[in-house]
């Protein structure tokens, strides 16, 4: 299957996508780490689409990640055609893991690309590739240190392809999701140092589903002890205030085990938890 261009992109986008095609074309058999997210989510669409029965997508599943968004994933695989797997990963048994240090996505995808490797190694040793992009390596991704370690290829960190480019490129191949907000693992929301639960991730998930299903697609809540405080795209905050209501709102959240319930009057801003990290 190849997937037609249906929207013009810059002669800059253009070069990128052949150049993504060439170089996943020229791997025998391939196994995209697949999140549902819409970098591995390109990644998987080129590869079933150079490689056919050759490439596969799996999904790491364990309690970092939503169920509604393992629900996506599932959906996305589907419409791509590309043959998907699960793995369940055990991260949440892990102290370096649980109890939260600054490394802790180390410690995750070490988990993850455990199982990638095993489950790899059974279908003709497929290389692993992930959806690292260009602007993940000038973030504080501890991950991808773990997953240089076991051997994976991130394509668009390679070729030097931007989130802003892989939405476009996304957007002009017709994939529905070109848009989804970005969805980092639901661990993300607890300050380090904070240890980590099953119990936690669960109450952060049912939150953000939530308000999600009141129509505000991107959304964080970050969990403090047994406070939660929500982050919204600062324009989107006065809108949040009249249409939620704020009573049901309470006793949902109250309802999930937090004790108090705040909203971030800064806004949104991916990573926030890392900055005293960033800064020194």
């Amino acid at each position: 299957m190849f997937f037609s261009q249906l929207e013009s992109l810059t002669d800059s986008e253009l070069k990128q996508l052949r150049l993504l095609r060439e170089f996943i074309k020229d791997i025998n058999y391939v196994c995209v780490a697949f999140s549902g997210g819409v970098d591995s989510s390109l990644v998987a669409t080129i590869a079933h689409e150079q490689l056919g029965s050759k490439a596969f997508a799996v999904t790491g599943v364990s309690p970092s990640l939503a169920p509604y968004l393992l629900k996506q994933a599932r959906l996305q695989a589907d419409w791509i055609g590309i043959h998907h797997e699960e793995c369940q990963t055990n991260e949440i048994n892990q102290p370096n893991y649980f109890k939260n240090p600054d490394n802790r996505c180390f410690a995750c995808k070490q988990e993850l690309h455990t199982h990638l490797t095993e489950i790899s190694k059974k279908f003709h040793n497929a290389q692993v590739l992930d959806g690292v992009n260009y602007d993940d390596l000038h973030d504080y991704r501890p991950g991808i240190q773990a997953s240089n370690q076991a051997g994976v290829i991130s394509p668009l960190a390679e070729l030097e392809i931007d989130k802003k480019s892989i939405r476009s490129i996304s957007k002009s191949l017709g994939l529905p999701w070109w848009d989804k907000p970005a969805q980092p693992c639901l661990a993300s929301r607890i300050p380090f140092g904070e240890e980590i639960s099953s119990k936690r991730l669960k109450q952060i998930a049912l939150a953000e589903e939530w308000i999600i299903n009141q129509g505000f697609s991107k959304v964080r809540v970050r969990s403090q002890g047994l406070s939660a405080r929500i982050e919204l795209p600062a324009n989107e905050i006065n809108n949040f205030l009249k249409i939620v209501e704020r009573n049901k709102l309470i006793k949902y959240f109250l309802s999930l085990g937090f004790h108090s319930i705040s909203l971030d009057l800064e806004g949104l801003i991916s990573g926030k938890l890392t900055r005293d990290i960033k800064t020194t």
